[in-house]
């Protein structure tokens, strides 16, 4: 579904009726993590959570962590539940033979960086990837999920909208109360510019900044062009405020629901009208990786990435976490 509206506007009529929903799963979500005793396996497990439904930037973090481990010679592999796929796994992404209806979006995504598993049970998940030679897992979301220990838990917030009207869903965006999640995590990353006061909530736990930049060969093509922009995530505006920020000039936007599964007509029909007007049909890479095959390469594609602040407090981060398989770790 499309992210309401009302969540990131100070809370209203729809939301207060709501709010005895939102205590009710608050209640449900505090009970599962209060009566589980997370079961450890043989590597430590990095978990890039968040604490809203829908996007805030989880992958490319999680992306950007892959790529920190692996420079430390750290065979890592990714874990992810498969959201919006239709496999339960445990079972081991296969970019050539998998697509986004069988295993999700964000597992072809990772699976792109690391050997990536996609499995509800998050424990089965893990141990299929120690069995497999991982010596560390970046598990993309899961945060609220208790039943695995996370060796090292972070918070990505979007410093844009931060969390919402503060309520949980249904009444807000927020996964659990904002207290309870930042007191479980090790520290919170602010992507973008903190509009909302975030780092103060952080009760004296590392804050990493970062921003999503856009591949540059990518910003240059679509730089001065108009362009169709289309997007199936968390907030797709904030997809179309990237492309105007680069210089492209948007001529006409298609926000889709996050995880969207497009049809061949409809994908086709975006083509057709972007042509039409003489505009480039652009969407995101998380996007993409839904099109249907054939229609792909017509569409142009704007990958982003993690620029840190300070990648030292990255490296700080991460260095206490036991890596098995890096050259100054041991299994956790």
């Amino acid at each position: 579904m499309k992210t309401p509206a009302f969540w990131y506007r100070p809370p209203g009529l729809a939301s207060s009726l709501l709010a005895p929903l939102g205590a009710l799963y608050g209640f449900a979500g505090r009970r599962r993590i209060a009566g589980t005793v997370p079961h450890r396996v043989a590597a430590p497990v990095v978990c890039v959570g968040n604490l809203v439904a829908g996007g805030a930037g989880k992958t490319p973090v999680g992306l950007a962590l892959i790529a920190a481990l692996h420079a430390r010679g750290v065979p890592v592999h990714a874990l992810t539940r498969g959201h919006g796929g239709r496999e339960a796994g445990p079972l081991q992404v296969d970019p050539a033979r998998h697509t986004a209806a069988d295993v999700g979006d964000e597992a072809l995504l990772l699976a792109g960086a690391a050997p990536c598993w996609v499995a509800r049970d998050r424990v089965a998940g893990a141990q299929r990837a120690v069995a497999a030679g991982a010596g560390a897992i970046v598990m993309d979301d899961g945060f609220q999920n208790p039943a695995l220990h996370k060796n090292l838990a972070l918070i990505v917030a979007d410093g844009a909208v931060g969390f919402g009207n503060g309520r949980l869903v249904p009444a807000g965006p927020l996964r659990e109360r904002v207290a309870d999640g930042l007191a479980r995590a090790d520290a919170l990353v602010i992507l973008g510019e903190d509009r909302h006061g975030l780092a103060a909530l952080a009760g004296g736990r590392p804050v990493l900044k970062a921003w999503l930049e856009p591949d540059p060969a990518a910003a240059a093509r679509l730089a001065g062009r108009d362009v169709l922009a289309f997007a199936g995530i968390g907030r797709p505006e904030k997809f179309f405020a990237t492309l105007e920020a680069l210089g492209a000039r948007v001529v006409e936007r298609g926000p889709f629901a996050d995880h969207h599964p497009y049809r061949p007509d409809e994908v086709a029909a975006l083509i057709d009208r972007a042509a039409a007007t003489g505009a480039l049909p652009v969407t995101t890479a998380k996007d993409a990786v839904r099109l249907p095959p054939d229609l792909r390469g017509r569409v142009e594609v704007l990958p982003v990435s993690v620029r840190w602040e300070d990648e030292g407090a990255l490296a700080a981060l991460l260095c206490p976490v036991p890596l098995k398989g890096s050259p100054d770790g041991q299994a956790a």
